[in-house]
């Protein structure tokens, strides 16, 4: 089940979590436009003095006075201005990394993990300067209002030359403003496309280089290069005409204010010091090219916000309130059916796994195994259907409560955490040592961890692993995190078949307190399975013990064909069903692992 709602603006809330900031930036943006408004009248009244040979000593040094407040105002808005973009662009990553690790694997799906971090480094750079740019624009504002009312102040006549042009600069701007929203978020669409492609290539950077294929990736890769192109040019261009437009219509506007003013000279109704004072007004007044910039990094902003918004718009798994009760971790499935791409993966399963037993997942390559491993500890939910732990529906639990009872080992496990014992102790509390090596010893990773340079405390990035001493520090993970359901989701793939079975003999023969489902690509793992689940054609075709299914030459061939590898649900990659076969598992396969379950044999 996942929360459905409005799609949410960023924007908003990241204004108000920087309110005190972006309220003094806007106070310091209108001050400075105060001071600048203020300054023409005090120059206008210095030189009437000055020609008036009366003394001028004040108002030269308040003149001076205002030149120093506005190179203060200044630099106290620069420093404030990055100061708050920085704070709102690390809080739109907070929120972002933390809604797309909620979401879990259909944000990667949707978007692509190269598109992500662009979003997430790039779109969320340029929506964080929106706060500062709306208070910059706020203040870009004031000064041609400010100096048309101190046009009218000096005469009404200069107001009302000025404001016969002004509809002519307001369209210029609002047409500005469209066009340039819509290039700046075909610009950034673009360079989310090259970012996917470009991380897709990073992590098959193998398979290139084994196929000789440089040149061609590279070509992929690069293949939106002409949009971005073409959106960066359209910007220019944009931003270019509206400037050109505006000088085109801004100096007759401040024409005709000085003839105007001339004539008022003339006729005695202005001084020469007001003269000088409107013909400075007419420019803060005609001053669209400073509109002109604000309005371009807000359209900016706000383009790299919309680009945020798509992501947090991906509905987040909701969590319940409810706590496990006293149980051995009995996990059963009810009509489960998934669907991915627009296929059904998952059709109709129901499974019970009784409490401190071991079953393996087997099945061709597609089947869905790694899909229904992903349902059993709820990182994704099902479109039909529910999953229990001990009784209770995964969707009811608390995040944390979930967490707690449920632990994973991967086949390509994420080596997270500033040591090797940070990462065997991922999400525990205060793992003690103690715990850390035990863990460590279970999954056989032991012996290697202690020949590292500084052993448990080697840092990660100075312990290279191969493949499968990765999977045993994930193993060992999985194991220190303990609970009451244990998934394993081909976790043992990339060991070498002695070490398998030292790590199958020590996960299944004890530890019958907990739950255990294994992803299973082995007929020798299978076997040591308390019983086995057959996945075909999207449904649980039996489950039993190995060797009853190991008669039928069907199950025989889901571990000879050579396309057991990879995870499913891992890679993304959900093939539609084939044909029904059976619906849902056998009776007899069933009963036998109940039975089994219970300590009998069938």
């Amino acid at each position: 089940m996942t929360t459905r709602a409005p799609t949410p603006t960023l924007l908003g809330p990241a204004t108000r979590h920087s309110g005190t900031r972006c309220l003094a930036l806007c106070l310091l943006s209108v001050a400075g436009t105060g001071a600048a408004l203020l300054l023409p009248a005090a120059l206008g009244r210095t030189l009437d003095l000055l020609l008036a040979q009366a003394p001028a000593t004040r108002w030269v040094l308040y003149c001076a006075g205002l030149v120093l407040l506005l190179a203060l105002f200044d630099a106290c808005e620069t420093v404030l201005g990055a100061t708050l973009d920085a704070r709102t662009t690390a809080w739109l990553r907070r929120r972002l990394t933390g809604h797309v690790l909620a979401v879990g694997p259909r944000a990667t799906a949707r978007f692509g993990a190269g598109d992500l971090v662009a979003r997430l480094v790039g779109n969320a750079a340029q929506a964080g300067t929106a706060p500062a740019a709306r208070a910059a624009l706020l203040a870009a504002l004031a000064g041609p209002l400010g100096a048309t009312v101190a046009l009218g102040l000096l005469d009404p006549w200069l107001a009302a030359v000025f404001l016969a042009g002004a509809p002519v600069l307001t369209l210029l701007l609002r047409a500005f403003a469209r066009d340039t929203s819509r290039c700046a978020a075909h610009y950034q669409q673009a360079q989310g496309l090259i970012a996917s492609a470009l991380a897709e290539a990073v992590d098959g950077h193998r398979t290139i280089a084994a196929a000789g294929t440089a040149d061609r990736e590279t070509a992929r890769i690069l293949r939106p290069l002409p949009d971005l192109s073409r959106a960066g040019h359209r910007m220019w261009r944009v931003q270019g005409r509206a400037a050109g437009q505006a000088v085109t219509v801004a100096p007759l506007l401040q024409l005709g204010v000085l003839a105007v003013a001339g004539v008022l000279l003339t006729r005695h109704r202005l001084s020469l010091g007001e003269v000088l004072a409107a013909s400075r007004y007419a420019v803060l007044a005609s001053g669209v090219g400073m509109l002109v910039g604000r309005l371009a990094a807000l359209a900016r902003a706000r383009a790299g916000a919309a680009r945020l918004d798509e992501v947090m718009a991906e509905p987040a798994p909701a969590y319940g309130e409810r706590v496990l009760p006293a149980g051995p971790g009995r996990l059963e499935l009810r009509g489960v059916r998934v669907r991915r791409g627009g296929r059904t993966v998952l059709d109709g399963v129901d499974l019970v796994v009784p409490g401190g037993t071991a079953l393996a997942v087997v099945g061709r390559s597609g089947t869905g195994k790694s899909l229904l491993a992903a349902l059993a500890g709820r990182l994704t939910d099902p479109d039909a259907g529910e999953v229990l732990l001990d009784g209770v529906p995964l969707r009811a639990l608390a995040h944390g409560e979930l967490r707690r009872a449920v632990g994973y080992a991967f086949e390509r496990p994420a080596l997270l955490g500033a040591t090797v014992a940070d990462t065997i102790g991922l999400g525990l509390a205060s793992p003690s040592p103690a715990r850390i090596r035990e863990a460590a010893r279970t999954a056989r990773a032991d012996d290697f961890v202690r020949r590292l340079p500084e052993g448990y405390a080697t840092a990660c990035g100075a312990a290279p692993c191969s493949g499968g001493e990765a999977q045993r520090l994930g193993l060992a993970r999985a194991f220190a995190h303990g609970g009451r359901l244990l998934i394993l989701d081909d976790a043992l793939s990339s060991l070498d078949t002695v070490t398998e079975a030292h790590i199958t003999e020590s996960l299944l023969s004890g530890g019958a307190d907990t739950t255990r489902l294994l992803v299973a690509h082995r007929a020798a793992t299978a076997a040591r399975a308390d019983a086995v689940a057959w996945l075909d054609g999207g449904r649980v075709r039996a489950v039993g013990p190995h060797e009853q299914l190991w008669q039928n030459p069907e199950y025989r061939s889901a571990f000879g064909d050579g396309g057991l590898g990879g995870g499913e649900f891992g890679s993304g990659e959900f093939p539609s069903a084939p044909g029904d076969r059976a619906s849902g598992h056998t009776a007899c396969g069933d009963t036998a692992f109940a039975h089994r379950a219970s300590g009998d044999r069938p």
